[in-house]
């Protein structure tokens, strides 16, 4: 059984049991959090899709850990203006554990 779900802008394709990462949430760690927009189900039963969203569907999982991505750099540079500016950005995840797929 595997469910698509919507969070952050993107889709992912979750399992029971899966970890993963998603934009931060505003949630503790070890609090559950629950995914309404389900766009997809696929279960013993067969496939369903959404339109845009399956009714009734949800995903839950727990909140494992807030975190910072690693640090990437950003270099703006203008030619001939003699103008760099160096910039690092630590983009903020939340990394949730995948409990049950209600479709």
């Amino acid at each position: 059984m595997f469910a698509i779900i919507l969070t952050g802008g993107k889709q992912y394709k979750v399992n029971e049991g899966d970890v993963i990462f998603v934009e931060k949430l505003g949630a503790e760690e070890g609090s559950e959090v629950t995914f309404d927009k389900v766009l997809a189900v696929s279960d013993d039963k067969g496939f369903t899709a959404g339109a845009p969203y399956v009714a009734g569907a949800s995903v839950t999982a727990k909140v494992v850990r807030n975190g910072k991505a690693k640090k990437i750099y950003v270099m703006k540079y203008k030619a001939k203006k003699n103008e760099k500016k160096k910039i690092g950005h630590r983009q903020p995840y939340t990394k949730v554990q995948i409990e049950k797929i209600v479709g």
